[in-house]
């Protein structure tokens, strides 16, 4: 049987019947969608996506990619992207495995495997076509999901095999840099890292540059060559997004969720809400609730 087949079968066979859900391995979602979905803006962590019926459309800033069953895309860092599914319909939906990449794994691997450093810039948004060895790790590793005692001992064995599978392939030599603490990329990754992990606390430009062992205005050159915003911007989308989903999942009011993420202006809330959803909290929330169009769907 083609592996991109199989694993069609198996994402039908395990995942939801509509929208992202996790599974038993926290790396490995499965997504599906009855429908094309409108454009979206989220953060997508590093990840590898693997589509195995219809196609997605993903934009950072002005770059624009399109990934299906015969290229998969590969996110380097953690970026905010605005995509949507672009075919997909009741009787052939939109089927896709999402791969979070562990990055210690990945460093693990790249200091017993060796190699060459990478200097060039290379883009942290990419997509390159399907491999049928990497395709066929996925399905290998969706399969265990049949055998749930397997899992703690065959998942790492399959997750390290898809990492070297990503490092010998046409992106390697970014994800290389990407762990190399001492690279411009890796030092984002840091910066990254500790400006989403303090999304809700006010930015400090200093102490993020300190994370990522930068100065200041390096920090902000090189934070917008790799994801296209500031720091302070990152910040807000993140934001954002965490407040969409406290209303979205959590019931909460807008009131609660801008200051939930940071907020101490509920007008400014508003308006950043609004001029980064197309909508103010509450038309924004009715709009989209019990819809799985907006659900984060990679």
């Amino acid at each position: 049987m083609d592996r991109i087949q199989e694993l069609a079968g198996l994402i039908l066979r395990h995942g939801p019947a509509e929208g992202m859900a996790g599974t038993m391995m926290p790396r490995l979602s499965l997504i599906r969608a009855n429908g094309p979905t409108m454009p979206v803006p989220s953060v997508y962590e590093a990840s590898l996506c693997l589509i195995a019926q219809g196609s997605k459309r993903v934009s950072l800033a002005t770059r624009t990619v399109t990934y299906d069953a015969a290229r998969y895309l590969l996110v380097s860092v953690d970026l905010p992207l605005v995509g949507h599914i672009t075919e997909a319909s009741p009787s052939e939906p939109y089927l896709c495995c999402k791969i979070d990449l562990d990055l210690s794994a990945l460093a693990d691997l790249i200091i017993a495997e060796g190699g060459p450093s990478c200097t060039a810039d290379l883009p942290v948004l990419a997509v390159h076509p399907s491999d049928p060895d990497l395709v066929d790790a996925a399905c290998r590793l969706v399969r265990l999901l049949d055998q749930p005692k397997s899992i703690r001992t065959l998942a790492p064995l399959i997750e390290r095999e898809i990492l070297y599978r990503l490092l010998t392939g046409p992106h390697g030599p970014g994800l290389r840099q990407m762990a190399e603490a001492n690279s411009r990329l890796g030092q984002v990754t840091r910066a990254i890292a500790r400006t989403r992990g303090q999304f809700n606390k006010q930015l400090r430009i200093d102490d993020i540059a300190a994370t990522a062992g930068m100065s200041a205005s390096s920090l902000h050159e090189h934070f917008k060559a790799v994801t296209c915003m500031t720091p302070l911007e990152y910040q807000k989308q993140v934001r954002l997004q965490e407040a969409r989903r406290l209303m979205l999942a959590n019931g909460m009011t807008a009131g609660e969720a801008g200051f939930a993420v940071g907020y101490e202006s509920q007008s400014q809330f508003s308006r950043e809400y609004r001029r980064l959803f197309g909508a103010p909290p509450r038309r924004d929330v009715e709009r989209l609730h019990g819809s799985t169009s907006f659900a984060g769907v990679v």
